[in-house]
């Protein structure tokens, strides 16, 4: 069977060639090329046009970050895992808005690699277990609303643009509470600095103005 290609993107000798070791002998994947820098990575990854790149998120050159965005855009068909020291979820949201699917913590890369080449090659994201795997969906969700560029939404904390989302779908203050595990309180003090953020006086308001922006797919 023919095995998919992967490019290694990292600065670190010694991880490129664990890392090279470990997918050429637990994965349907090989090791089709490998670059020290952003550089010479956007190089290679242009050249072999593989199944997956492997970026690392600090490089010398330019972030992995960067690197991932302006991969996505001149090799499409390319999916991206980042690997970090650092498991901050800004670090992983910035990353899945750059275009990444996958976002693995080097310390755990050898227990979780194979089922993150396996996933992203299919189209799925991946976090590893260093991760919780219940924001995945959260920050998914989140990278794509935050590219909404209008302004009042804009101005909203992430969460209040994910209740704003909430109430737009028709949940209750409780299911929201629920949902979200925090009090119903909290809840609706939200819902009245989002009205009062976004000059609304009712939900009806809110819902209306969530059907203009595209975030609901149906509104009656």
């Amino acid at each position: 069977m023919k095995k998919k290609k992967t490019v290694l993107i990292d600065d670190h000798d010694t991880f490129r060639t664990s890392l090279s070791n470990l997918i050429e002998k637990r994965t349907d994947f090989e090791v089709a090329g490998q670059g020290i820098d952003a550089r010479q990575g956007e190089e290679v990854v242009r050249e072999v046009k593989p199944d997956v790149a492997i970026v690392d998120l600090s490089l010398p050159d330019r972030s992995g970050i960067q690197l991932t965005g302006t991969l996505r855009a001149a090799v499409p068909e390319t999916e991206v895992i980042i690997v970090s020291m650092h498991s901050k979820i800004d670090y992983v949201l910035n990353s899945l808005r750059a275009g990444a699917r996958g976002y693995v913590v080097k310390e755990s890369v050898s227990g979780c690699i194979a089922q993150a080449l396996e996933a992203v090659s299919q189209g799925e994201y991946y976090l590893d277990s260093a991760l919780s795997g219940e924001i995945a969906p959260r920050l998914i969700e989140t990278a794509e609303s935050s590219q909404i560029s209008d302004p009042a939404y804009s101005n909203l904390t992430a969460r209040e643009q994910e209740i704003f989302r909430l109430l737009a779908q028709g949940h209750s203050t409780s299911d929201i509470a629920q949902k979200l595990c925090i009090s119903a309180k909290t809840v609706a003090n939200h819902r009245t600095n989002i009205l009062a953020k976004m000059d609304m006086h009712s939900t009806a308001d809110l819902i209306r103005y969530a059907a203009k922006l595209g975030l609901l797919d149906d509104i009656g």
